[in-house]
């Protein structure tokens, strides 16, 4: 099973490249990827969702179709709704969901 650590790891090294074709290679900042953080909280919201923070912008997204629920991360937001596109995120990120879940029943 994936963690969160290995989805936000995925996402960092997504972004990078994707970061790495673009013509701002230059000026970008490594090190402000090196905090993302990925998380779900069932007991705040019953929709299965994500919470994605990436210095200091932070966006809670449907793992259904992956809308916006609130907040915004800015310029990278169109490149974390293409990492959620590719192949076994949607999956992997469910999966954490239900074992997230499944955890909040026995507490």
């Amino acid at each position: 099973m994936a963690t969160f650590k290995d989805m936000e790891d995925s996402l960092k090294s997504f972004i990078m490249q994707e970061q790495s074709d673009a013509h701002n290679v230059k000026t970008m900042n490594a090190a402000k990827y090196n905090n993302i953080k990925i998380w779900m909280d069932p007991t705040r919201n019953q929709t299965p969702h994500v919470v994605i923070r990436i210095s200091i912008s932070e966006a809670v997204f449907t793992l259904n179709g992956f809308n916006k629920l609130n907040g915004g991360l800015g310029y990278e937001e169109r490149i974390v709704q293409k990492w959620f596109g590719r192949y076994g995120v949607k999956d992997k990120l469910t999966e954490l969901w239900n074992f997230a879940e499944k955890n909040k029943e026995d507490h």
